[in-house]
């Protein structure tokens, strides 16, 4: 209970939530092609060479290597041309004293013959050819398993499938693959003052983002939004919208209603409906009163309903959770170092997560305007800069940086 008390640092933060979360046990079996963004279940180990026969990587003649020993232009080694091979041909000839096969890029080098003379050096003979230059063993030759061998891990279980896991699943003729399910998101936007896009807006009204924002997010992961939904500050309403999120979701986010103030109900609902609370103040600025909860073994994240902290804290927390229940470590959040190009004069009290540019190892801000209540600037930002409580940075200084996953 001491985190309940006091602010945490985010570090324990995410470590409360990662030790409260199992991973996504439920597969699925796609395509190949549709396996792109997917997570991949299982190790894949190859269960042929690829490629599975020796092959040429020139255009030119198999040889028997020590059939060409001393062949020079002025005395040249003369062979018999056996046959013609192109690539997606059966190599059907077998090696005899004497001979040499014609081959293209790529086609299939009968047995017994050990290299690849190139037809520059060659008189592009058809019954018989002219040989201009000795062959080393393997010289111009792809042996089978060159690229993949039977038996090897090609792909560890956790990997998230891009263009060239789908170029080995292809290599290997697999169609299909079991990947882990999705992540399952649910996100509840709570306030009074929120108004649907497309909707007249009433006085003292505001048309809500960070639902559409934060679901976005969610699915540039290829991840699914399986409940999203703006409510009221009405405490059956919250409850009944948490409660029924939580029956298909993963995880539940909430933004909104996390302070102090008269309508900031979701402390009195996660007590209401028997969740267990992992901590309820952060030092960070901007979202120090976030609150992690464990609802039916489901995290409940609540941000702030201002659209800059809740954006800033969901990329705090959601890479590392995601990360977690899909067994994927790359979905976790990039933090590096880089050169402070801009000056940023403030000394914050607390920690500080300030929107920013980073390129090259130089790190720029964009803005001014760093404000909980504006997130428009952030679509010329990239990272966060992490200054600590009570430090002054200058132009020069090396900062930590959080890159943003979601741009």
């Amino acid at each position: 209970m001491a985190g309940m008390k006091q602010r945490i640092e985010i570090e324990e933060a995410i470590g409360m939530i990662i030790a409260n979360i199992n991973k996504i046990c439920d597969e699925l079996t796609v395509s190949s092609e549709e396996a792109y963004g997917h997570i991949l279940a299982h190790d894949l180990v190859a269960h042929c060479d690829v490629p599975s026969f020796a092959r040429s990587a020139m255009d030119g003649y198999a040889v028997r290597s020590s059939d060409t020993e001393g062949a020079s232009r002025e005395k040249p080694t003369r062979l018999r041309v056996l046959s013609e091979i192109l690539a997606g041909d059966a190599a059907t000839n077998v090696y005899e004293a004497g001979t040499a096969v014609r081959i293209m890029t790529g086609g299939m080098i009968p047995a017994g013959f050990d290299a690849v003379i190139r037809q520059e050096d060659t008189d592009l003979g058809e019954d018989e050819v002219e040989i201009y230059t000795p062959a080393r063993r393997y010289m111009n030759y792809c042996h089978a398993g060159e690229e993949i061998q039977k038996g090897t891990t090609v792909l560890n279980a956790g990997r998230r499938i891009g263009r060239t896991e789908i170029g080995l699943l292809a290599s290997l003729g697999l169609d299909r693959v079991s990947v882990v399910r999705p992540i399952r998101a649910a996100i509840i936007s709570t306030g009074s003052e929120l108004a649907k896009p497309g909707d007249c807006l009433p006085a003292g009204c505001i048309y809500g983002n960070i639902r559409y924002m934060l679901a976005a997010s969610v699915k540039s992961d290829g991840f699914e939004v399986s409940y999203a939904e703006d409510c009221a500050d009405d405490f059956e309403e919250i409850r009944s919208h948490i409660v029924k999120a939580a029956e298909t979701a993963d995880v539940v986010i909430t933004t909104g209603g996390v302070s102090v103030g008269k309508r900031d109900l979701i402390a009195e609902i996660l007590a209401d409906i028997g969740a267990k609370v992992l901590f309820t103040r952060i030092n960070i600025q901007p979202g120090t009163p976030t609150i992690a909860s464990v609802y039916r073994n489901r995290i409940i994240l609540s941000l702030s309903g201002n659209p800059y902290a809740a954006l800033a804290n969901f990329d705090l927390y959601f890479p590392p959770l995601s990360a977690k229940l899909t067994g994927c470590e790359a979905l976790d959040t990039e933090v590096g170092k880089a050169v402070l190009c801009d000056p940023y004069d403030k000394v914050n009290a607390m920690r500080r997560l300030v929107r920013a540019y980073v390129d090259a190892g130089n790190v720029y801000l964009p803005t001014d305007r760093h404000m909980s209540s504006v997130f428009g600037n952030m679509n010329t930002c990239n990272c966060y800069i992490d200054i600590p409580a009570d430090t002054h940075v200058s132009v020069g200084d090396t900062v930590s940086i959080r890159r943003m996953k979601y741009t």
